[in-house]
């Protein structure tokens, strides 16, 4: 059984999800302690909870632990099996992040799968729906599998509510992808997400994103989403290159300014325009199991975060690879993954 500190690096809810999808992927049983430990609220919370028990009713497990607050868990891994399978979270905690933990292995499982999920979709520490739909999986559809997403609803703290269904067609293996260069950026564009709050807001995120990134008026959009089931707010800033399009956003929350709101997320996609590389540090983050899996690939990236230095070492746990990352001149990334 691997032992799992979950205080070790970041501390965070990464440690759990990238455990529990390479133990459904490798068959390996592992232990976590000190959940979510570097967190204000260790421990787990409904939407880690509603990992785990994803994780356990697709791959058949066994898990000691799985409680609201539970600090330690352990989890033993049966077979694995496609299906129709949905989860609810209760409350707005990401329903993305469920996915991400159990969608791996079904995209090379024996058949289709279809997975229907409720929960949070636009939230302040977790991969936006937009991120997955523009971003990450149609880098997966690179790797072989077909993965379609169709949004039903939008759900934003604190309501949540939001619903969205993910057909699966996998495939024997993975294919490798790498991505060492951006090219050049083909378009940009944003778009402010208003429900059950005024106008006005996302305009005045907009006016931030057009300055700060010279993006013309065709080039923005407002949407107001009209059957999320509570009040709510992002923005979407798209990136679009050869190789691949890259999503950064901001979500809005009590308190907090639409410009600032607006203003983050233009920081960070400023950030990504002036490195000159493909992979954001998100993306960085998300694209190491998939790769680990298919036993290689590459890509270049900004400086590495402890995020994705921790998800680094939880990988090489569970999988027999090698994962080397080499500075450049230019002080960005490239990460080289080897069986």
């Amino acid at each position: 059984m691997i032992e799992i500190d979950g205080s070790h690096g970041e501390g965070g809810g990464q440690i759990l999800r990238t455990s529990l999808t390479l133990a459904l992927a490798t068959g390996r049983a592992f232990r976590i302690t000190s959940l979510r430990a570097g967190r204000p609220k260790p421990g787990l919370m409904r939407q880690h909870l509603m990992a785990v028990r994803a994780a356990a009713e697709v791959g058949q497990a066994e898990t000691e632990g799985a409680a609201l607050h539970s600090r330690e868990l352990v989890f033993r891994p049966g077979a694995p099996q496609p299906g129709d399978y949905a989860f609810r979270i209760e409350t707005a905690g990401s329903a993305t992040l469920v996915l991400q933990t159990v969608l791996p292995v079904l995209m090379t499982a024996a058949q289709p799968s279809t997975l229907v999920l409720e929960g949070g979709t636009h939230n302040e520490h977790a991969p936006p729906l937009d991120f997955l739909e523009r971003t990450w999986l149609p880098l997966i559809g690179r790797m072989g599998p077909k993965v379609l997403l169709r949004l039903e609803r939008r759900g934003f703290y604190p309501a949540g509510g939001g619903r969205f269904t993910v057909h699966i067609e996998p495939v024997e293996t993975l294919a490798r992808i790498d991505l060492l260069e951006r090219g050049r950026v083909m378009h940009r564009r944003a778009r402010a997400i208003v429900s059950r709050l005024p106008r006005h807001i996302a305009e005045r995120e907009l006016t931030v994103i057009a300055r700060k990134l010279s993006l013309p008026s065709k080039n923005v959009e407002v949407i107001e989403e009209g059957n999320s089931p509570g009040p709510g707010n992002a923005v979407v800033i798209e990136i679009i290159s050869p190789h691949v399009t890259e999503v950064f956003t901001g979500v809005g929350k009590i308190g907090l300014p639409a410009e600032k709101v607006a203003a983050r997320a233009a920081r960070e996609a400023r950030e990504y325009l002036d490195a000159d590389v493909p992979v954001g540090f998100h993306l960085a983050d998300q694209l190491l199991v998939p790769m680990a899996l298919a036993g290689g690939g590459s890509f270049t990236t900004m400086p590495l975060t402890e995020h994705t230095r921790t998800n680094i070492d939880v990988v090489r746990r569970f999988v027999d690879i090698q994962i080397e990352t080499t500075e450049l001149d230019d002080g960005n990334v490239r990460v080289d993954l080897r069986a």
